[in-house]
This record gives C-alpha cells, structure tokens and sequence, in this order.
C-alpha cells in the first residue's frame, strides 16, 4: 500500500481492425510488467474490449475507460472530462467504459487497482490530461501532414481539427488511419487552465440517465445463462468455523442442488434465491466458535479504559516536552470520549456473481479493489490471474467495504463446486453482522492552559485495533507487524494544524477478534470527534468564543483558518441564533481537504436533537466538478450524522447484536437537516472529496448541543439520557 508510483507516462497507439484508435496510459511502479499489458486492443464478437484510457471510432465517438469504480462519487464523470478537456473533445460525444483489471489502471497514490482514499481525481488527474493533451497533438499533426500544413496552425476543438486559413476541417474520426502512424511525444503541452471549458464546471453526470432509466446495471443485477443462486450461512461468532453439519434437511428443500462446506460457513446452491435461502435455515450446523466467543463490547471498552491508564503506547507524534509543561500549567483540562464500531450499511447489500470453469473464471461485482480480486480468485483457484476476468459493474455504495473480497469468495466457491454461474446476494443481517468494522476507539485527552488561555501542552491517547493490522495480510496479502504503527488508525489526531508548544498523542494497540477495515474517512471519522470537542473544552475553560480560540491557534493565512471563516461567516456565527437553537462548529483536514462545518441543533426537553441546519465550508483545492464536489459533502455529512445519531454496533458473546434497519438505524429525509455547501477558491493541488465532508459533522453537532444546553457529549452515539442526566 505504500509503494511509490512515478507518475511519468508511457504513452502507445496502435489502430485496431474495427477502426478506433486507443490510447493507453501506464503509470510504472515497482514492476516492469506493468506496461507489458498496455497498447493492445482485441476484438471479441464484434466490439472492442479495451485495456487502457482513451478510445476513438470511426463516427468520432470517444469513449473513456476508467479503471476506479463508481459508487456514487461520480468518478466516471470527473475522470472523463479530466480527459475530455486537453483532448478537446465534443462532451455530447464523450462515453465511458469500466476497465478491467490492469496493471495499466493503477492508482499512483495507492500502488494497486483501488478505488479508495478519496484519490481517484488526485492520482488521475496529471496523467490523464497527458494522455488527451498527447491524443489531441497526435490528431492535429494527421490533419497538419494531411493538408500540408504546419501543426500549430491548425486548432483542435469540439472534437475536430480546422485550419483556418484554408478553412479546411476535419472530425476527429475521419484522423484515426492518419493519427495512428504520428510518432507520440512523451511530454505533450497541456492547456492553460484559463481556457478550460470544463474543468472547474459543474457538469451533469454521464452515469445518471441509465440510472434513471433503470438501465444501470450493479452488480445485484447481473444475470448468466444456466445461472444458480447461493447462500451462505457464516458462523455467528466472527471467524468461527463449521465443526460439523447436518445438511440432509437442506438437500430436501425443492429446488436445492448442492450444500457445501466453506469451512468459515456453509453454502447452499440452488435454482432460486427463495430455495437457497430456505435450504440454508434447515442446515443444522455445529459451530467452532473459538476465542471471539466472549468478547463483548463491556469488555473491550473496559479494556480500552485500562489500557489508557496504566500503558504509554507508541508515539504518533510528539513534540516539544508535555510532562514539564503539564507542571507549569495555570489550568489542567482533562476528558475521555468514546466512538464505537460502526458497519458501512451500503444501500446494495454485498453480492457478486461468479462462473468458474475449468480453464479460467469470471465474476461480476461491484469492488473497490479489482487486482486484488484478480489476484485473490486466481489464487484459490491455482489460476494464472490473467485466467480471472473481473467485471466492474456499478456500486450501490462502497464506503470502504468493497475493498474486501469475502463476499467474492462466496460466489467462486460454489461455482466452483456447482460446475455453473452462481450469484450470491447477502441478506442484510449478513452485510450487517459480518462486516468489517469501523474500529471502536476510547480517547483520553488532556491539556493545560496558560494564562493566556491558550494551551501549553495537549496530550491523547488513542486505544483500538489495527485496521491494517487486519487488511493487509487479510486482502493485501502483506505482512503487518504486531509493532508496526498504522496510521489509519489514529490520523487526524497527529497531525492537528493548532499551535500547540508541547504536544504528543500515543496509540495504543488493542486488537479484540472483531473484524476492522477502512470505513469512510477512516480514522479522521473518529479522532475529529475527540479532538474538536476537545478543543470546545478548551475554549470554554478559556471563557473564548470556539471560533476566535481556534482562529487564535491557527495561522491566518492557512487552509483551516480560510474554511472556519467561510463557514461561519456563511452561518451568520456573529448573530445570536434563534431561541432553543444552540451552534457548533468543527473542522479537519483529511485526504488532503479542508473541511468546516457550522452546526444548528434544537433539542428538546426530553434530550431529542434535532440538526436544523449545517453550513459547510470546503477547500478542497483545484476543482474539476463543483456539483461533484457539493454532492459528496451532502452525502459525507449525511453519512456522519446517521452515525452520530444513531450508529452502533454492539458486541455479546462475540456475536454482532444490530441486523438490520430496525436497530442499525439510518437518518431519514424528514430528519435531514438543510445543508448548505460553500467551496472555497483555490489553486492548491486537489484533495479529496468523498471523504472528508464525514469527520467534521459529529463534533459540530456535539458542540452545539454544549452551546443548547451546557451539556458534553462525549460518547457517540448522542443518546438523550446523556442531555437530561
């Protein structure tokens, strides 16, 4: 994961037999193969199948293959028009494909095909104004050759090339043959940002009419000839395994054609869905259940608790000395707060179809990581990977959970043992309760004021799992040393832009058998909570307004004073808000945004919350969609405010205690409050958007609850008892 790519192309032509010109694009990294696969194009029952970014036909239509996955964010439509812009090309015409798994598709910024991090614009967006930039010059020079001229007299746009002084012109399409013999430059000129014509323009969506239309095709509805379905019953204790099974009552069930033994579960193939799911309730299976049969989630936050008392940890960061500025402090501030496990719920529960055959496979399915898949069914199945076809299709939600392959595996395990297509569709208590988690996290933090009310020293304690700890050797299929620091764990706690003379914050490591992945924002979705509240602390034992103390630590002129700003100037914080309204307002910086958001809640009598209004301010750098950007903060702060509210897994006798809706529970519409999105100009280079719109919105919330009714909240999530106690 934390390979070093070099972002210099590697950019091939060729014309293929059916008339299209494709471009690709290879960004090398630590393996020489990785170009090997670029270049090419096949053609199969009459269409094209591509392996790289840039494809023209014959009628000058341009199609863009995007190796990231789309689940929402709108990746298929940034990417594209990234593309689109230095090669100049009529938007109308403008397509895209999904790409295959390709060492072409790489993510510079991760090191493999994953779509994560909030990275997809940021890894892609050099390389692919490249390989348009270099595709236009190639066109232009076909034209320039072709009527005698010189190249930069000629002029591409809206998808042709003209030379104005003969008033000759040409479509991109009718350049292919032409185009395809110029000798391609490495390091093309690329546009003056001031004559983009999209990027940096709110452009609508390629992908919504087909998701209009109902044409959109995710993976939960992929349908194969001959095709079987499946289900998987798992242990009811995180990695338990089959002692033994009954599966006579299964096979009887009509329609039933095959039970197998998984090991970690048992599967049942049959002829519908209904009869795999009736065939799996009559299995009777005796279960090893192993350690994780007495974890409870008493035990892991008492655990945590002791763990922060009596151990130091390892240093995330320190600087300057805390222990002797915690002698000299005019005033000691000290909290604990507590976020809990939290499952990613998709909307599309976790499904994939799969068609193992003797000489290679086949799976359909939405994934976030698609080399690791390749690589994972490839090795189960003693395939070489380039015997492994994965098809990307859309995601009704990742989050991070479709970085895993466990829900892959069902599908090409009972393929496999069925000898047809099978389809696997988990229930919502299966997505629910053999998910991997967001970690549970307890935070002790202290600080001491000087008389000036401003900190002299900060100190945190961080206690939970690795998630990396859990993925890498898991998914990654790499090592993770018990001693190793894991970062995703507790950032957004290290690196805090406050001036603060003495400061260290510690992690402490305490794996507790409940599965851990990445969840969205990953650590900064918990480490924003405790440490902005924190901050609130602070400046309410400072008697200081939370704006002016956080301005006051800030450097005026850095990205998090400019959102604070924005935000709550764009929510009137100067004005007194209305009566029983209390504000609150946080900010953090994750995926290399910067994010501020403003807060308005009631609460009622009886402790019920009620978020009226949230004001959100962005830096996110340069801009490639602003209506990208605005939905993805929409969306991150509706997803962290169902959390606040209301997400909680609980642990008892090792088994997951929430299922489904009735007590995993998601905001609903008429509880959404008014939310208004303000970016703020800039020229820096791009930070992330799907993400970072999550961490600010819970400690926003809480520090309006303290300004409603002088009540802390320092355990998610927010319960009433917590108000009126």
């Amino acid at each position: 994961m934390g390979t070093k790519i070099d972002r210099r192309l590697f950019l091939k032509a060729s014309l293929t037999a059916g008339g299209a010109l494709l471009v690709s694009v290879a960004v090398p990294g630590s393996s020489r193969a990785m170009s090997a696969s670029l270049g090419h194009g096949t053609m199969a029952d009459g269409g094209f199948q591509p392996n790289a970014f840039i494809k023209i036909a014959k009628d000058g239509k341009v199609t863009i293959v995007i190796g990231q996955s789309e689940m929402g964010q709108g990746v298929l439509t940034s990417l594209a028009m990234i593309v689109a812009e230095e090669l100049e090309a009529d938007w109308s015409k403008v397509s895209y494909e999904s790409g295959p798994p390709d060492k072409a598709f790489i993510n510079p910024l991760i090191g493999s095909q994953v779509t994560g991090g909030s990275t997809s614009v940021r890894a892609f967006f050099m390389p692919l104004r490249k390989a348009g930039a270099t595709v236009r010059e190639m066109l232009v020079s076909a034209a320039a050759q072709g009527w005698g001229v010189a190249p930069e007299t000629c002029k591409a746009g809206n998808s042709m090339v003209t030379h104005a002084a003969s008033g000759r012109s040409a479509g991109y399409g009718e350049l292919l043959d032409a185009a395809a013999k110029i000798t391609l430059s490495t390091e093309p000129k690329l546009k003056d940002p001031k004559e983009f014509k999209l990027i940096g323009k709110s452009v609508k969506r390629l992908d919504t009419p087909e998701k209009v239309n109902g044409t959109a095709e995710f993976g939960i509805d992929v349908n194969r000839p001959g095709m079987l379905f499946g289900s998987v019953q798992r242990a009811p204790v995180p990695r338990g395994t089959v002692k033994s099974v009954d599966d006579a009552p299964a096979k009887a069930v009509k329609g039933v054609v095959a039970v197998v033994n998984l090991g970690y579960g048992v599967g049942v193939v049959a002829q519908n869905y209904f009869a795999a799911r009736k065939g799996r309730q009559a299995l009777k299976i005796v279960w090893d259940e192993g350690s994780n049969a007495t974890v409870s989630s008493e035990a892991i936050l008492a655990s945590y608790k002791d763990a922060a008392a009596k151990e130091s940890g390892k240093a995330a960061k320190s600087v300057g000395n805390v222990a002797t500025a915690r002698s000299g402090a005019a005033k000691t501030v000290e909290a604990e707060y507590f976020a809990p496990f939290l499952a990613h719920a998709t909307m599309e529960p976790m499904n994939c179809t799969a068609d193992v055959r003797a000489d290679g496979a086949d799976v359909w399915c939405g994934t976030q990581s698609q080399l690791v898949v390749q690589g994972s069914v490839a090795k189960a199945l003693g395939l070489a990977p380039e015997k492994v076809g994965v098809h990307t299709m859309l995601l009704g939600g990742g989050f991070g959970r479709r970085v895993g392959v466990d829900y892959v595996m069902d599908a090409v395990m009972l393929s496999k043992a069925a000898g047809k297509p099978v389809k696997v569709v988990w229930t919502r208590e299966d997505d629910t309760q053999n998910d991997f988690f967001r970690p549970a996290t307890f935070n002790k933090l202290s600080a001491g004021l000087g008389a000036d009310g401003k900190p002299v020293f900060w100190h945190h304690k961080i206690v939970n799992g690795s998630i990396m700890g859990e993925l890498a050797p898991a998914v990654f299929g790499f090592p993770f040393p018990a001693d190793q620091m894991d970062d995703s764990s507790y950032e957004g706690a290290h690196n805090l832009p406050y001036s603060i003379p003495n400061f260290q914050v510690d992690w402490i490591r305490k794996d507790t058998g409940i599965p851990l992945g990445f969840w969205r924002s990953v650590g900064s979705s918990h480490t924003a909570f405790s440490v902005e509240c924190f901050l609130d602390e602070l400046a309410a034992a400072a008697g200081k307004d939370p704006l002016e103390y956080r301005l006051s630590l800030l450097d005026p002129k850095s990205r998090f004073a400019g959102v604070l700003k924005l935000a709550a100037e764009k929510a009137g914080w100067s004005t007194k808000p209305a009566a029983g309204v209390g504000r609150g307002i946080a900010v953090a910086e994750s995926f290399g945004s910067y994010v501020a958001q403003v807060a308005e809640v009631s609460v009622g009598k009886d402790g019920s919350v009620k978020v009226n209004r949230v004001v959100c301010a962005v830096d996110c750098g340069q801009t490639v969609n602003p209506d990208t950007i605005e939905a993805q903060m929409e969306g991150g702060i509706i997803y962290g405010l169902t959390a606040a509210l209301y997400g909680e897994i609980t642990v008892k006798n090792g088994r997951i205690q929430q299922g489904n809706f009735n007590n995993y529970k998601m905001l609903r519409m008429g509880e959404t409050p008014k939310i208004e999105v303000h970016i703020l100009p800039s020229s820096e280079p791009h930070g992330g958007v799907g993400e970072p719109g999550t961490p600010p919105i819970a400690p926003a919330v809480v520090n309006a609850i303290f300004a409603a009714t002088g009540k802390r909240i320092r355990s998610l999530p927010i319960r009433a008892a917590d108000i009126t106690g």
